[in-house]
């Protein structure tokens, strides 16, 4: 973030950013009294007659006392700053103008924007090169307070962040990444995707392989109830697909007892004899309902029996 100013440069924090303080130069007087009076300094009670003194709250400090008592110390050299000098200030710390210098470089930093971290103070340029994230594309630095556009831990310049077919910026809109490379939706349905074989529009995400043969799984429907059949078990007839409710009830044999649908998928037994089917469940003797599944029975027109109950036939 470039906070350049004419007079009072601003600075790029880590956490915020904050004003370059010129400290105000206090007024030095001289002063003039008449014979027999007398003027002293409110510290060191030396006479102030013939010299330059300081008012502070409206009581006199000749210059030495005043810059022991209230001048501030620089954060560099750690000498006081005297009257005359130019007091910088920032975030409660103070520099002589000639001190105020980059940590990596040492440039002056007066007048020029400058950026902080860990309390060290550099220039845009070297906090920049040291801290800022480069770009994946041109590898250069982003400056702080130019756009940039993340992806999966890079970092672009929002120039450079283009797809890799036309060449124009992606900016905020859709993309897909492929071996590495970004893609504008347009760009990548035209060259990569795979086409529906029912609405013929590219497969963007998902999908489903049907017979060799790309779908949408919204498009991979039963031929009956058009009902989704992808993630749930299926079946086929003469090329089209079923749900297995609506394969059972358009072709499927009924059970000769119940006379709902014998699907016989899935590895469910059933029942078969001259022309008639039974659920294994269903195919019990009509008097006592024994199950007659792997016995012999009798058959007394429509109905099955036991041996036992087909005696007195």
């Amino acid at each position: 973030m470039d906070h350049s100013a004419q007079y009072t440069p601003r600075v790029l924090d880590c956490n915020q950013a904050a004003l370059l303080i010129l400290c105000d130069t206090p007024s030095i007087g001289l002063k003039r009294v008449a014979m027999g009076e007398r003027y002293d300094c409110t510290e060191c009670q030396e006479s102030l007659y013939g010299h330059k003194y300081i008012l502070k709250e409206e009581k006199p400090y000749c210059i030495k006392c005043y810059e022991t008592l209230f001048s501030n110390t620089c954060e560099v050299c750690q000498k006081l700053i005297s009257c005359t000098s130019k007091d910088l200030s920032y975030k409660d710390r103070h520099w002589h103008s000639d001190c105020f210098l980059c940590n990596k470089c040492s440039r002056s930093l007066v007048d020029r924007p400058f950026a902080t971290k860990d309390e060290v103070l550099m220039c845009i340029e070297c906090y920049s090169n040291e801290y800022s994230a480069k770009c994946h594309a041109c590898l250069k630095t982003i400056m702080p307070g130019s756009k940039k556009m993340e992806h999966k831990g890079n970092s672009w310049h929002e120039s450079c962040f283009t797809c890799n077919r036309c060449q124009q910026p992606i900016g905020t809109r859709s993309f897909v990444q492929k071996d590495a490379n970004n893609y504008c939706l347009p760009c990548y349905e035209k060259q990569f995707a795979l086409q529906c074989v029912h609405c013929k529009k590219p497969i963007t995400t998902g999908g489903v392989n049907y017979r060799d043969q790309p779908w949408h799984k919204e498009c991979f429907v039963c031929i009956g109830c058009k009902q989704q059949l992808a993630g749930q078990r299926f079946t086929s007839r003469d090329d089209f697909a079923y749900c297995l409710d609506c394969f059972c009830n358009l072709f499927a044999k009924k059970c000769a007892y119940c006379t709902t649908p014998i699907s016989g998928l899935g590895g469910s037994k059933y029942i078969s004899f001259e022309q008639r089917q039974w659920h294994n469940d269903c195919f019990n003797c009509k008097r006592c309902c024994v199950s007659l599944v792997g016995r012999g029975f009798l058959t007394c027109k429509d109905d099955i029996l036991c041996p036992d109950c087909g005696k007195d036939i």
